[in-house]
């Protein structure tokens, strides 16, 4: 496989740290990078992004093989593993920086992500009503380095333990055949 012909999804579900552990161990997946998108401020840092006031939400930006998995995959892994319900925060971490939040590339994207959440509520799966917003990429910023594959730099850390790790076992366990070894 090529790069050419690689895809990208953006994806926002919470802090970028969670998204991007269980993404950087899906088959296919050969690129997943913390960042920013949806905002107003060019190349936030991430204290500006913590403030709730430039509009950016925390996102993980992939980059994949299609023939190992599918947008349509990527998006059941990504609804799985945050509460698509919680309006402007999973868990603990509040504001709109952490909004559910799909940044599609392209149009088939977006009909794909609105198929997927009309599915997902029609299989009423959920308790409550999905807020995910579903919005047209315009920017991606780059986390810092400090923030990119942070759970396998800090897998002792109380919040990698305590919140991604259970995301990780969840993932695996539900998505065992995607997840490399």
């Amino acid at each position: 496989m090529t790069e050419k012909n690689l895809q990208g999804a953006t994806l926002g579900g919470g802090c970028f740290w969670c998204l991007e552990a269980v993404f950087n161990r899906i088959q296919g997946v050969k690129e997943a990078v913390s960042g920013y998108s949806g905002g107003t401020v060019e190349n936030p840092t991430y204290r500006q992004v913590c403030s709730g006031e430039t509009g950016h939400a925390e996102v993980v930006r992939l980059k994949f093989d299609p023939e190992v998995v599918s947008y349509r995959e990527i998006l059941y892994i990504f609804f799985t593993i945050h509460d698509p319900t919680q309006l402007n925060r999973q868990g603990a971490d509040v504001g709109t920086q952490y909004r559910s939040v799909v940044f599609y590339h392209n149009p088939d994207q977006q009909e794909e992500t609105e198929a997927v959440i009309r599915e997902l509520e029609e299989e009423d799966i959920y308790e409550d009503e999905i807020v995910t917003e579903v919005e047209a990429l315009d920017e991606f910023y780059p986390a810092g380095d400090n923030h990119q594959d942070y759970y396998t730099r800090n897998k002792e850390q109380n919040y990698c333990r305590a919140v991604i790790k259970p995301k990780l076992q969840k993932a695996e366990k539900l998505f065992e055949e995607k997840f490399n070894p």
